[in-house]
């Protein structure tokens, strides 16, 4: 009979847990549900660090991934880039020891939420709070230049979305950018290879079902509501939800493949 070494080797294995929040603030008016209060923030972390677990950046979680050692590793994303990351989710994230991926819109920053038709316009960081957020230890990743639905995009603006958003938060950072996150989630392959050729080692996207890999990688997201019997429930879930991706580990060769293995 095998030993359960080997047989914990051969069952299959859970997919990476990845959270998806937006914006860290108090407000009446959140048609979109991409709102999580302060309060409900912290207690989501403190549910989390009472399990043992610890959150980190995409970049971390896929590094560790890669050693064999992300058991208990939560990934936390944070898409747009919202001035209150830097307000009201870091110093909260730095009282447990947790880092995060941020995912700013490159031509945005300064700005605010102007895609949301319904939603109340909301500040995004500036390139000051972009680098307070790295100089703290967040990852900085891409949500393109100008937050719109790469699968609508002629193949310029694709170009654009992807390669120039890159360069312009590498420009700001100083350090290479790893990681995209596809606008409102939409992923399709002519997406992903346009992610791919423009350097980043991974991309994240929400429930991209069949195309999960690398380089769209499957979500959940988090929101007000999640209490801790939801956050418990998601987590069990979670492995019955999402596929576990079949290419896990980036590329090797580029200098964003070197950012996410160091």
């Amino acid at each position: 009979m095998p030993a359960p070494a080997v047989l914990r080797r051969l069952l299959p294995k859970p997919p990476l847990w990845v959270a998806m929040y937006h914006s860290i603030a108090d407000t009446p008016d959140d048609p979109y549900k991409v709102t999580v209060s302060p309060v409900r923030f912290a207690r989501q972390l403190h549910w989390l660090g009472d399990r043992g677990l610890r959150g980190v950046s995409v970049r971390e979680l896929l590094a560790a991934t890669a050693a064999g050692r992300a058991r208990g590793l939560v990934g936390l994303t944070f898409d747009d880039g919202y001035a209150d990351f830097v307000e009201s989710a870091l110093p909260l994230l730095r009282r447990h020891g947790f880092t995060a991926t941020v995912y700013v819109v490159a031509e945005r920053l300064g700005g605010d939420n102007a895609w949301d038709e319904r939603g109340p316009r909301r500040p995004l960081l500036d390139e000051g709070g972009v680098r307070e957020a790295a100089a703290a230890g967040m990852e900085i990743g891409s949500h393109g230049l100008r937050h719109v639905s790469l699968t609508d995009a002629d193949d310029a603006t694709l170009t654009a979305e992807t390669r120039r958003s890159r360069e312009l938060v590498e420009d700001i950072t100083g350090e290479p950018v790893a990681g995209f996150c596809y606008p409102y989630g939409t992923v399709d392959a002519r997406a992903m290879r346009a992610v791919r050729k423009a350097g980043y080692a991974y991309g994240c996207a929400i429930d991209p079902g069949p195309l999960s890999g690398t380089y769209a990688l499957p979500r959940v997201h988090i929101g007000e509501e999640d209490t801790s019997w939801r956050l418990t429930a998601k987590r069990v879930l979670h492995p019955l939800r999402r596929r576990r991706p079949a290419d896990l580990l980036p590329a090797q060769g580029g200098p964003a493949d070197r950012a996410v293995l160091s």
